[in-house]
């Protein structure tokens, strides 16, 4: 998996539907320090939350992993 393109994928989407950082850690039940890893590159969100912040971004568990 290619981390930094999985976290560019997920800042891309979170901006276009006007979400902080901090916001989207809220609604996924995560810290803002945790999407801030994943956009950065630096980790990938775990398998168990993939179902949340898809629906969140409006896409699918495969779009977020592409």
């Amino acid at each position: 998996m290619n981390y930094e393109k999985i976290g560019k994928f997920i800042s891309e989407k979170r901006k276009e539907k006007g979400l902080t950082q901090k916001d989207l850690a809220v609604l996924i039940g995560v810290t803002d320090k945790a999407v801030s890893k994943w956009e950065r590159g630096l980790g990938c969100p775990d398998v168990s939350i993939l179902e949340i912040l898809s629906e969140c971004l409006n896409v699918s568990i495969l779009e977020i992993l592409k």
